[in-house]
């Protein structure tokens, strides 16, 4: 396979990062960077100006120190500021800017649109063509993410993919489930199958990809150009070089290191107190140390611990002591099947983001 690319900008390789709220932060990106995905997109900045100077939009457009190429994805209802806001972000460092028409979440379909635009095709076109315009003169590529459709009676994706082709978005990302689905039930790939079908541009294949062998059967049913992993990367960030090495050799790569894993996390956390500070960094770092060890053993007893405490130098601690004693049991992680976070993770992952806007 021929280096993939969007627009001009070369990717390092097929395994994207989903941009997930409350997540796909600066610190978590170049985590998955460094252990083999391709490519990174940031969690959505709104399109409201009045909101543009809030400091959770400025950590959501911090990208100091990240590797390039910087991705930014808006979301938004109005076309002009849709395209006011692919400028603000040009201008502070994006290289491409992704349209967000992927997002589930009522609160964003409510007020911000995200796949709730997939019931009102013209709008979704006109955004499209104006961002597009609107970063033709910086010569940044415009991309989108969106799912099947609205519901299983209006799947319109193929439909929408020819049109924000035409208008000059050079990547489409589709989810294989409608927005009524939300992460509920399984993906299906025929819909970006025939999306990949009907247009000349790549085509990312998203959904409860969770394997290696996962990776390489969307790869292979759909025809996609890359896959985007969400969920499964969440505390397993290495799942990037696994996939990758599994494409390319057939063989599994063994578990990380107990030792790794421990310098993995404990990297993590500084970088994300850093960014969030001590008050909501000790808070928001919860969710991620649960991810981590949620499959290993004395897991459930470090996270309801660490639920207690409200400083980010004995959080830290507790997780290095955690990796100490694992570390003395055994070299590697044991090899355990993890699904994807179950809709009661995701609520405690809005409910910590509600927190974090205040």
């Amino acid at each position: 396979m021929s280096a993939l690319h969007i627009g001009p900008i070369p990717l390092a390789n097929n395994l994207f990062v989903a941009p997930m709220a409350g997540v796909t932060d600066r610190p978590f990106r170049q985590l998955c960077k460094a252990l083999g995905a391709g490519y990174a997109v940031s969690e959505m900045v709104t399109s409201r100006k009045d909101l543009w100077n809030s400091l959770k939009t400025s950590r959501r457009a911090n990208h100091e120190g990240e590797p390039g190429p910087i991705s930014v994805q808006i979301a938004g209802t109005d076309a002009e500021m849709m395209a006011e806001a692919a400028v603000y972000n040009i201008e502070r460092g994006a290289q491409i800017i992704d349209i967000n028409m992927g997002c589930p979440a009522k609160k964003v379909c409510n007020k911000w649109a995200g796949s709730a635009l997939m019931q009102n095709e013209k709008l979704a076109v006109e955004i499209a063509q104006v961002v597009v315009e609107a970063a033709v003169p910086y010569k940044v590529p415009v991309t989108l993410k969106m799912r099947t459709g609205w519901c299983d009676e209006h799947r319109n994706a193929v439909t929408l993919a020819r049109a924000f082709e035409g208008v000059g978005i050079q990547m489409l990302t589709v989810h294989g489930r409608t927005r009524e689905q939300g992460y509920k039930g399984s993906a299906e790939y025929d819909t970006i199958t025939a999306v990949k079908n009907a247009v000349g541009v790549p085509v990312v294949a998203n959904g409860d990809i969770d394997s290696p062998e996962k990776a390489r059967d969307v790869l292979a049913i759909t025809g996609a150009d890359a896959v985007m992993v969400g969920r499964a990367a969440q505390g397993r960030p290495w799942i990037f070089r696994e996939i990758g090495h599994f494409l390319a050799t057939g063989e599994h790569l063994a578990p990380p290191l107990v030792a790794e894993v421990r310098k993995l996390l404990l990297d993590h956390l500084q970088d994300h107190y850093q960014l969030y500070g001590e008050l909501t960094g000790v808070r928001s770092a919860r969710k991620h140390i649960a991810w981590y060890v949620r499959a290993l053993p004395g897991g459930d007893a470090l996270r309801q611990y660490i639920n207690t405490l409200d400083d980010c130098a004995a959080q830290w601690r507790a997780v290095a002591d955690y990796f100490d004693a694992l570390g003395a049991r055994m070299d590697r992680l044991p090899r355990v099947e993890i699904a994807p976070s179950t809709d009661a993770a995701l609520e405690f992952r809005e409910s910590t983001h509600e927190q974090e806007q205040h």
